[in-house]
């Protein structure tokens, strides 16, 4: 006969942790949360497999999960291993024909398909899209000195609904047909908040390689308003990186999206612990955020 094992701290600890989290379990029931998942995790098998186990258990509670991903850096890879020569402009990457092949065989293949098998490894049903599929996301060009970098002007987040009603969780590349049918490379944060503004998502998670949005003392703020996100920005306190991201998340809340959460993809369950506890994680940004508060 199998002996019990003696209860301990961390056992009651996490009975806790379940207990408390009940109301916000009722509270996402049914709800639409967008993430966009990059950086450093996408390249960690075990974190890799660690977001995956969390998305799957959000969609086992009721939450329908979307995930928009990027891939930089698995693109920069292939393009060196294909000897295929990349221009800038004002920094950012020249993506013409030879080079949207490969972004769309990258980010529609590779990297997709790598983040459906994690979810399915974990028990959950997903399905690798791009914003081409069913007509997703429509594009058009967003700088002509850019090539095929596009930005959406066109949301039908139809097929997602559908998704959503069969028990399914997106994976979506972040990629656009023009009007012409013309392929346009999207930035992931922006097809993230252009899929989340058309969903009238309750939450769009940014997931970063950073804690959140920090004050000038260096503190993650943990709760901000569009209008102090400005006001930071003008300060020169949001900079670099960050502006992009922000902005994302102002254009994200404009269009209907609830609140947005910038915050640490690296941190073990980010995304639990930012739904489904009382502390949240990272900065979230809304209408009706109060006084901006500081984690140290």
């Amino acid at each position: 006969m199998k002996k019990q094992k003696p209860m301990t701290q961390d056992w009651f600890a996490t009975a806790r942790t379940l207990s408390e989290a009940l109301p916000y379990l009722q509270r996402y029931s049914g709800a639409i949360v967008v993430i966009k998942f990059g950086g450093h995790a996408m390249g960690d098998a075990r974190e890799m497999a660690s977001f995956a186990r969390d998305v799957v258990l959000m969609r086992q509670v009721g939450v329908n999960p979307v995930i928009v991903h990027g891939g930089g850096p698995m693109i920069n890879q292939m393009l060196k291993r294909l000897d295929i020569r990349s221009d800038f402009v004002r920094g950012k990457r020249v993506t013409d024909a030879a080079t949207m092949e490969v972004v769309e065989m990258v980010l529609s293949g590779a990297v997709n398909k790598r983040i459906v098998q994690a979810i399915q490894d974990e028990g959950g049903k997903a399905v690798g899209l791009s914003g081409k599929d069913g007509g997703m996301v429509t594009c058009a060009a967003d700088d002509p000195e850019l090539g095929l970098v596009g930005r959406p002007v066109a949301v039908n987040p139809d097929l997602l609904h559908h998704l959503f009603t069969g028990g399914f969780i997106p994976v979506i590349a972040p990629l656009g047909m023009g009007q012409g049918g013309q392929t346009y490379n999207i930035n992931g944060d922006t097809a993230a908040g252009a899929i989340a503004a058309a969903l009238k998502a309750d939450r769009l998670l940014l997931l970063t390689d950073v804690a959140g949005v920090k004050d000038e003392n260096g503190d993650v703020v943990t709760q901000l308003s569009p209008a102090h996100v400005r006001e930071l920005t003008a300060a020169g306190v949001i900079a670099g990186g960050m502006i992009p991201k922000t902005e994302t998340a102002l254009a994200a809340i404009d269009g209907g999206v609830r609140a947005v959460v910038i915050l640490d993809g690296r941190a073990p369950n980010a995304c639990l612990l930012e739904l489904f506890t009382e502390h949240g994680a990272g900065s979230i940004i809304r209408d009706s955020a109060p006084q901006i508060t500081p984690r140290g």
